[in-house]
């Protein structure tokens, strides 16, 4: 019989056996990576105190890819797409300059990270939108590197919506090489950037609600506004905000869609349709989520550790995977696990953790 942390529950029944593949996890920067490389931006960047940035239960392999392996190979996790951990807050940088600097030197840090296990650390790039021409070179940049991916704000400055035209020629490239676009949790101009706007219980308020509209209006800018039309083959990948929210919000964008009672939005298909052909959503601690799988998001929802984060599944993934998707047919659990995060990125499946 297996067992998990308090953190996470507890399962009932036998591991989940075969290949797994985290298609959300995290690096940890060095708190001073800007700094020593960017002197110059020392007043734009936000200030990382030495520390744990990944918690106080991170382990090694935050930092060195060599033992993050080895941690992997402890919980039975064979790949991992890997997502910054202080860089998420770059993105709700105001200075497009200093931002651009600085995802250059974490995109740098992050391909010689994952250098040594190309096959198993699968690297996402950061890209600043604020000049698109840049955003295009810095996103070639990292297709040419070996990155299998980039990541945008999912709250963008207030002045570039999701929906405008402007973003054209990334989706283009995006396209042209490839490249999933990541939209992940806290990143860009969200609720976070000004926490007295949330005191009290209003914190609830924001770490609940507001975060989950925040990715929902993501999602409404780009299918609704025409962009998932426009371009049949750009994927969308919701990251860290889980998955039990939205099958509902489709299922209500799909009704008054049908309606059509106001002006009629530049989609052919229902909102629904979009979702099903071109966004990911990844989950890691989503029981719920992980129930409404045998109706909905099977080909769409990918399982992710959040290793090393102090609220990760590690070590106990497999306990935790049995216990949210145990009830699922053992086709249905290989995809959530491991077959769309490999079809998603184009990545060969390695070879079992050991």
């Amino acid at each position: 019989m297996t067992t998990v942390s308090s953190a996470t529950g507890t399962a009932t029944g036998q591991a989940t056996s075969g290949v797994i593949i985290s298609a959300d996890s995290h690096i940890v920067e060095p708190h001073d990576l800007w700094a020593r490389a960017l002197p110059w931006a020392k007043e734009q960047v936000p200030a990382f105190p030495p520390g744990n940035a990944a918690g106080p239960d991170a382990k090694p392999g935050g930092t060195d890819p060599y033992a993050r392996v080895r941690e992997m190979a402890v919980d039975g996790v064979s790949a991992e797409v890997l997502y910054p951990t202080l860089g998420l807050r770059l993105f709700g940088m105001d200075d497009a300059t200093a931002q651009e600097a600085c995802f250059r030197v974490y995109n740098d840090w992050l391909m010689e990270y994952c250098k040594p296990n190309l096959d198993r650390l699968a690297g996402i790039g950061c890209i600043s939108i604020y000049d698109i021409d840049h955003a295009v070179t810095e996103l070639e940049r990292c297709a040419h590197a070996g990155l299998r991916g980039s990541m945008i704000w999912q709250v963008p400055h207030p002045s570039l919506p999701l929906r405008s035209d402007y973003y054209n020629p990334f989706w283009e490239a995006s396209c042209a090489l490839d490249m999933p676009v990541s939209l992940h949790i806290l990143t860009g101009h969200n609720y976070t950037k000004d926490a007295t706007l949330y005191p009290g219980i209003e914190h609830y308020r924001a770490t609940s609600n507001i975060k989950i509209l925040e990715a929902a209006n993501a999602l409404f800018d780009l299918i609704w506004y025409g962009v998932l039309d426009r371009f049949p083959r750009l994927k969308i990948v919701t990251v860290e905000n889980e998955i039990g929210w939205i099958p509902f919000y489709l299922q209500q964008w799909d009704y008054y869609h049908r309606k059509q009672r106001a002006a009629a939005p530049p989609i052919s298909k229902l909102p629904s349709s979009y979702f099903n052909r071109q966004v990911y959503a990844s989950f890691f601690n989503d029981s719920i989520g992980g129930h409404i799988l045998s109706a909905w998001g099977q080909d769409n929802c990918m399982w992710s550790s959040d290793y090393p984060h102090s609220n990760s599944t590690w070590p106990h993934s497999r306990e935790v995977i049995q216990r949210d998707l145990g009830h699922l047919a053992p086709e249905v659990r290989e995809k959530l696990v491991r077959e769309n995060v490999v079809g998603l990125y184009g990545m060969s499946v390695p070879e079992p953790a050991a």
